[in-house]
């Protein structure tokens, strides 16, 4: 923060300098005689010299500097600093079980951070943790914050405001050979990879699995290319709140021949399986690109393709060529406790998932899309219980008239049916991709589904273009090069279903939904909360989905769309809420708290360390209360604790 110097005025007693003028003689007589005439004036004499100058009164001492003030806001009634994590890490993975113990994680710390914890860890690599002796639900309303770390070892650290923060289990850890290449290293075909720099490790959802009374399995998303869960067994003592972890029953979950990538964050469904996300590593949009032989930087398919294929150093010499419309989907852990089976759930859309959440009806499905102009998604599946088959929908918004600040804008929500489809229709129209390869390349067009296929779609058209056929209506809707072409594989055909799952953003722009949000980051309820508040039919209770936004930028403050908010929070973000209605469904989006940018002495743009800085994740209490993760600019990002009946 900026500093302000306050200083006493100086005090002084001047004495008066006295100044002596000496004035010159005139010249002597002459003798006494005779009166002559009068002789000529005489030459004057020198002056004198001056005086010396008096001395100056003391100064008086300059008074102590003020001390430094806070730049910017102060922090929000009802925020709280709950915890902030060592330097170079973002707050991930929070989650608490029923008996209101928290878990957390911190991702990639600075690998040069070497203060060690009260047990001699040091945190840089990155760690799942859990704070012991602190029922979390238990915190009081008039809650204490943990101060911004001033030391190298608060600063290196996880400091906590309540309990203690005790670390499970970090990146490479083998639990004595159990686990012999380390937790959060994915093995495919090639061995054991590590693409990029990820020593520090990419710790990101965790889902704890309750098996009996104080044990389970912690669940762990490793979030890279390709990616990873891991899969730990915990006790706690019952009497000291102490956890333990069974060192043989560890394990990185196997997700098959093809990998998963970027697994993000996630939830745990109503019926007690983990949720997992696939979010980013794919081309957005470009899809046409994927395959383009020329695109060598590419390092997820390049990765991808030596996880699937034995001897192969890139995607050149890959026999099995990765298909992108493998990735990007929902993962559902099927029997957590037992073999843990991961099953991609393809009725739930491709884009880039932060995370889904699945309301107690069973049925109901939010999803977030965490990338540039993305999309809210909503699904309903055809049977309580089960997500291999159902109905996907986007959100089209209609903002406050009138209205841009972020503070206090909310919007009304309108839900577009997109498609209905289930796994095993989706699968087929996934594997007729498997045989594209660099070598089907061509500059211009496309050997996936284009956004002139999205529009034929969306106008009802019978059949798909020809892929040497250029569409007008692609390019009077704006789009350019390969977007204006049909997809070479589908060229043709008689049309389907197929773009809402696996290009659902260009399914849901052309079918009039709004995808102008940045950033939209994790989405979540308490289940038993919303539960009992919904189904209650007390009209003064109500429970909401909380969502962050990690950037309110881009297409939400350009001016244009559905969406036209200003600038003035960016990219520090911000929290929202929906209430919940009849059958868990949603219809109204409100702010409920922002961040604050401000420029800091070298005027550089910067969010208030007081106030919210980058919201990745929330997580919804018992009582109401939230608890949000900072993936943002900060020295050291903060898991805030916010009550939001502070502002209702």
């Amino acid at each position: 923060m900026s500093k302000f110097q306050s200083n006493n005025l100086k005090l002084s007693a001047l004495a008066l300098a006295i100044l002596l003028g000496l004035t010159a003689c005139d010249g002597d007589d002459g003798r006494d005689g005779a009166t002559g005439p009068a002789g000529p004036a005489g030459e004057a004499g020198a002056d004198g010299q001056d005086g010396a100058d008096g001395q100056d009164g003391a100064n008086g001492q300059d008074g102590a500097d003020g001390q430094s003030g806070d730049r910017g806001v102060m922090q929000p009634a009802g925020l709280v600093r709950l915890a902030t994590v060592p330097t170079g890490a973002e707050v991930t993975g929070a989650f608490i079980t029923e008996d209101g113990d928290l878990f957390f994680n911190f991702q990639h710390p600075d690998d040069v951070n070497d203060e060690a914890d009260a047990e001699g860890k040091v945190h840089n690599r990155g760690g799942m943790g859990v704070v012991e002796g602190v029922n979390i639900n238990k915190i009081p309303k008039n809650a204490i914050s943990t101060p911004i770390p001033i030391s190298d070892a608060e600063k290196e650290t996880v400091q906590v405001a309540y309990g203690e923060y005790k670390i499970i289990a970090q990146y490479g850890d083998d639990f004595d050979g159990n686990l012999p290449n380390g937790l959060g290293k994915v093995v495919g075909a090639n061995g054991v990879q590590e693409p990029g720099s990820v020593a520090e490790g990419w710790p990101d959802y965790n889902g704890f699995i309750s098996t009996g009374a104080n044990e389970g399995y912690l669940f762990t998303n490793w979030e890279y290319f390709p990616g990873g869960m891991s899969r730990v067994k915990l006790e706690k003592n019952a009497q000291t709140g102490k956890w333990t972890i069974d060192n043989t029953d560890v394990s990185m979950l196997d997700f098959g021949l093809y990998g998963t990538v970027a697994n993000c964050f996630g939830s745990v469904t109503p019926w007690n399986t983990p949720l997992t996300s696939e979010e980013w590593g794919n081309n957005g949009d470009a899809s046409y690109s994927w395959n383009d032989p020329s695109d060598t930087g590419n390092a997820s398919r390049e990765e991808l393709a030596k996880f699937i294929n034995a001897g192969a150093t890139n995607a050149e010499e890959a026999t099995i060529f990765p298909n992108t419309y493998r990735y990007h989907y929902i993962v559902e852990i099927t029997d957590p406790a037992g073999i843990a089976t991961p099953v991609k759930r393809y009725a739930l859309g491709r884009f880039e998932h932060e995370n889904a959440v699945v309301m107690p009806d069973q049925r109901t499905v939010y999803l977030s899309q965490d990338s540039t102009d993305g999309v809210f998604y909503k699904f309903v599946a055809d049977a309580a219980g089960d997500l291999s088959s159902g109905t996907l929908y986007a959100a089209k918004l209609t903002q406050d008239a009138g209205s841009t600040e972020p503070a206090v804008t909310g919007f009304d929500i309108s839900w577009i049916e997109l498609a209905s489809g289930n796994q095993d229709e989706i699968e087929g129209w996934i594997a007729d991709f498997d045989g594209v390869d660099t070598s089907d390349y061509v500059d211009g067009r496309s050997n996936y589904l284009t956004d002139a296929d999205a529009i034929a779609w969306a106008a009802g058209a019978a059949n798909y273009g020809a892929a040497d056929t250029q569409s007008a209506d692609a390019v009077s809707a704006g789009y350019e090069g390969a977007e204006t072409y049909p997809s070479t594989v589908t060229a043709g055909q008689a049309m389907d279903n197929r773009i809402a799952f696996l290009e659902s953003r260009k399914a849901a722009r052309a079918k009039g939904a709004t995808a102008e949000w940045r950033k939209f980051e994790g989405i979540n309820i308490n289940t038993n909360r919303a539960q009992t508040l919904v189904e209650d039919g007390d009209p003064a209770t109500t429970a909401y989905v909380y969502f962050a936004i990690s950037d309110i930028d881009r297409g939400m403050i350009d001016g244009e769309g559905d969406i036209q908010l200003s600038a003035r929070v960016k990219d520090c973000g911000g929290v929202y809420r929906m209430p919940l209605g009849d059958d868990y469904d949603v219809n109204r989006i409100e702010p409920v708290l922002m961040g604050a940018a401000e420029r800091n002495v070298e005027g550089i743009e910067e969010c208030d360390a007081n106030g919210l800085s980058q919201p990745d994740n929330v997580v919804v209490m018992e009582d109401g209360r939230i608890l949000i993760g900072e993936d943002g600019g900060q020295a050291n990002n903060t898991l805030w604790m916010y009550d939001p009946s502070v502002n209702d």
